[in-house]
């Protein structure tokens, strides 16, 4: 099967998060800069999971221009990552409503973890697919970068319940982290 539909489908399912997330910041009633201030919590949670569904867009993109066909076990596996990615609007919203409590920064976390095993499943199906040897599989190497991700995440959940600031810092800090484009890709197509 080509990628094209699986490129364009994903592309849109991730447009919609966007949206869904932009939707969920509501204009105060109030005229005056004082009527934003409630709003930062809520405004800085969304700019976080920008970021983010940025991060996965742009490293899927990449990923997909090493691939030249796709199966059925690729198709689950990125449906997969896209249902991951689409709970995160309600887990952004949660914690920006509730000022980054605990419980609502852990299942943040929680979903980031899942979003990244679900990309790392999808990296492992397209590998197979197309052999040890294949430009994905060189440019993906061990993927180190991934591996850490999925310990912080792991690391930042039980920490929400100690301290909820210490577990956040660990998402800006993965965010950063992953915010430069992944270049292996790029490096071993142009190679």
């Amino acid at each position: 099967m080509g990628k094209g539909r699986l490129e364009a489908f994903s592309d849109g399912v991730l447009a919609i998060i966007i949206t869904i997330m932009v939707l969920e910041l509501k204009v105060p009633h109030g005229a005056d800069l004082a009527a934003l201030r409630p709003l930062i919590p809520v405004f800085l949670s969304y700019v976080l999971s920008f970021i983010y569904i940025g991060i996965y867009w742009n490293n899927h993109h990449h990923l997909w221009q090493a691939v030249r066909h796709v199966n059925g076990r690729i198709l689950w596996a990125n449906l997969h990552l896209l249902f991951w990615l689409s709970l995160i609007p309600f887990v952004t919203g949660w914690m920006g409503e509730n000022h980054f409590a605990a419980w609502p920064i852990a299942l943040y976390g929680t979903v980031l973890l899942f979003c990244a095993i679900a990309y790392y499943i999808l990296t492992v199906a397209l590998i197979s697919h197309h052999g040890k040897d294949s430009t994905l599989a060189i440019a993906i190497g061990r993927d180190i970068k991934g591996k850490i991700s999925l310990v912080f995440y792991a690391l930042a959940i039980p920490l929400s319940f100690v301290n909820s600031w210490i577990a956040f810092t660990f998402y800006v800090l993965m965010a950063i982290m992953w915010l430069i484009p992944d270049r292996r890709i790029e490096k071993t197509l142009m190679s």
